[in-house]
């Protein structure tokens, strides 16, 4: 009678615990948890200071029109059309420009323009201010001047027109030249890590080289080109210099682009507004701040938002 060797478990391996190991992983949890950190400090900052502000009205702060929310309403309502006009324009450039880099342009040219775009990226937000004012504002008021003439009907081109050419529509187009180069260095990027058998599969069904770059690139850069995007709006929403010399600023709603009248910004207004607060005022302009880190937040998690559910879409399929 023979009989069987009893099996023995075995425990699992572990890796050695070295003290750099341990060193590395301390210190990436550390500069991890200092983003929560300053967060919430930050948040948390907001919120003490601007405590005092959200009830005040005209009698106890002398900024305010009114009350607080009828004071923050119009710099929301500017804050976000100048940077959705923004995003509306450079989106559509910043996809054209990557997408020649990455599939169409020989690769000595493609090299040169991402070293362009890169460069432009870097420029501080005060030179393209002074681009804005010193020569578009110039440039574009003819322009301007001719639209309102010819499509005044059409309520974005309602006169009168601005003398200047310091409109909400000017600075969009700032912003939409400062948040290009960030689109498309992403958009580049993205689509330069497209599966290669995928482009060769397209071709080789006969594909020409634009339906390859829409069966192929573009299903894969999707999320990419979102996230691209929101980065660029986040940009934008925040954008302090550029748009304070450029916009000629007189309150109020409007969607009219090109007339004198138009809305201010949150952080335009924090910068121009702030030198000269004082008690009160200086809680109301923090107040403003956290509206503007409540908004660019939910743009955040709105962006994040869509990139998970495109990532589940694709793994679905």
């Amino acid at each position: 009678m023979t009989t069987t060797p009893a099996v023995t478990r075995t425990e699992p391996l572990k890796a050695k615990s070295r003290p750099g190991d341990r060193w590395f992983s301390g210190a990436a949890l550390f500069a991890g948890s200092m983003i929560l950190v300053t967060l919430a400090a930050v948040a948390i900052f907001l919120i003490v200071q601007s405590l005092p502000a959200l009830f005040a009205t005209n009698a106890d702060a002398s900024i305010l029109p009114a009350d607080f929310w009828s004071y923050v309403g119009p710099l929301v309502f500017g804050t976000v059309w100048a940077a959705a006009l923004a995003l509306i324009m450079a989106v559509p450039l910043s996809i054209g420009v990557a997408l020649f880099i990455s599939h169409y342009a020989p690769r000595r040219l493609a090299q040169a323009l991402g070293y362009i775009v890169d460069l432009l990226a870097a420029v501080p937000s005060v030179v393209f201010g002074l681009w804005g004012i010193g020569v578009l504002a110039p440039a574009v008021q003819p322009v301007y001047s001719w639209l309102v003439d010819n499509a005044g009907w059409f309520p974005l081109f309602a006169g009168p027109v601005s003398s200047t050419g310091r409109t909400i529509f000017t600075a969009a187009i700032v912003l939409a030249v400062m948040v290009t180069p960030i689109i498309t260095a992403i958009c580049r990027e993205i689509f330069l890590q497209t599966p290669n058998l995928h482009e060769e599969a397209a071709l080789a069904l006969g594909s020409t080289r634009w339906e390859m770059v829409r069966m192929a690139v573009f299903p894969f850069a999707r999320s990419g080109i979102v996230s691209a995007s929101m980065l660029g709006l986040g940009r934008a929403l925040g954008e302090t210099m550029a748009v304070a010399m450029v916009l000629s600023v007189s309150g109020g709603v409007t969607f009219a682009l090109l007339t004198p009248d138009n809305p201010n910004t949150i952080a335009a207004n924090i910068a121009l507004s702030f030198p000269e607060a004082y008690g009160l005022n200086v809680n109301v302009l923090i107040a403003t701040g956290l509206v503007l880190f409540v908004v660019t937040f939910a743009v955040n998690a709105l962006a994040r938002y869509i990139v998970s559910r495109r990532k589940e879409f694709s793994g679905a399929n």
